[in-house]
């Protein structure tokens, strides 16, 4: 049975293909039927108001389910650094707090948005907590991990940070794993490539 360092490198391993993958401008991976794709989701703030992720339409976006007492809470701050960098141009974040890991995310919605603003002073999207794994397993990440409606970037959830990262068309163009940093060249790369999509940014 792998620990969890061996089911890390083995993410981070299967993270390099699907960065190649997106960087090739492989295909977009198939919404499910009627659906609308993940973006098709309605989920709750950490406030509890619905939100729509159809609103991201047209955006860049990167979906990221997190914790505060992980070894890999710090990407709090390197999502923000991201999101204040590229804002301006399209890219949003979209937090998702869940505790299905080692109970690292115990606190309550209050606490955990206390946490992060306090803490890490950050300004994007965080969502209500969800279950990103099991039988509660919330429906957008159902979304996210099943082979018929996410192709090539499905799969289970390996741990806290595991990212998702959707095009303007609403499609999800690359995953990468959960010790990948948001700020790290390749996956910088990849959202610089998306964001030259979005209308407003292409060179005319």
């Amino acid at each position: 049975m792998l620990n969890l360092p061996g089911l890390l490198s083995l993410a981070a391993g299967a993270g390099v293909a699907m960065l190649a993958l997106a960087a090739m401008g492989a295909g977009p991976t198939p919404s499910s039927p009627g659906g609308g794709g993940v973006l098709g989701q309605t989920v709750k703030d950490i406030d509890g108001r619905d939100v729509p992720l159809g609103r991201y339409k047209g955006k860049v976006t990167l979906i990221v389910n997190t914790a505060s007492k992980c070894g890999l809470t710090p990407q709090y701050a390197s999502l923000e650094s991201l999101y204040q960098k590229y804002k301006g141009r399209g890219l949003r974040i979209v937090a998702f707090p869940a505790n299905n890991f080692a109970g690292q995310e115990p606190g309550t919605n209050g606490e955990i948005k206390q946490f992060c603003s306090t803490k890490y002073r950050t300004t994007f999207d965080l969502m209500g907590k969800v279950s990103v794994a099991g039988e509660d397993q919330a429906p957008v990440y159902k979304f996210l991990t099943s082979k018929e409606t996410n192709g090539k970037f499905a799969g289970p959830i390996e741990w806290n940070f595991a990212k998702f990262l959707v095009g303007p068309d609403g499609q999800v163009v690359a995953r990468f794993p959960a010790n990948k940093d948001p700020l790290a060249p390749e996956v910088v790369e990849v959202i610089e490539a998306q964001l030259a999509k979005v209308v407003g940014n292409q060179k005319k």
